[in-house]
């Protein structure tokens, strides 16, 4: 019964619910972010890059011209899919830009902690051998030792 009632408590602890949950949403976010790429980034930078389809950016390894990259891989050709390098990198800094919208909107909404203005502490009082030595100053200053 040990080892059940260790795993009940495990699953029940809350950090592994809220990881649960975030790789759901996750998930469902990740659709949202091909689907922007996808079907309103890419179109738009295909404008700019006067119809350039990243997808079918490939040279191969052995020489022979291919039409399209799927000829390639059908021919069993060694090829370098650059294209989809290019596409990653920009799935990922739409990923980060966007999450970072989302913590920064986030961290805004969240209440900040008021601030206890700090009150100087009062210093201890000098030792017996600090009274000692400020007196031995005070006399020397007026001349009196």
């Amino acid at each position: 019964m040990g080892f059940v009632s260790e795993f009940k408590e495990f699953i029940s602890k809350g950090n592994v619910l809220d990881l649960a949950v975030g790789v759901i949403i996750g998930s469902a976010f990740g659709k949202i972010v091909t689907s922007l790429t996808d079907d309103i980034i890419m179109p738009v930078l295909s404008v700019f890059t006067s119809g350039i389809n990243f997808n079918e950016k490939f040279f191969t390894l052995d020489g022979k011209h291919y039409d399209t990259l799927k000829a390639a891989q059908d021919a069993k050709a060694a090829t370098i899919a650059y294209g989809n390098f290019i596409n990653a990198v920009i799935y990922f800094l739409i990923i980060a830009f966007v999450i970072f919208w989302v913590v920064k909107g986030a961290n805004s909404i969240k209440k900040k902690p008021v601030e206890v203005a700090a009150v100087p502490a009062t210093p201890p009082p000098p030792t017996t051998d600090q009274q000692l030595l400020m007196e031995i100053r005070d006399a020397l200053r007026t001349g009196r030792a």
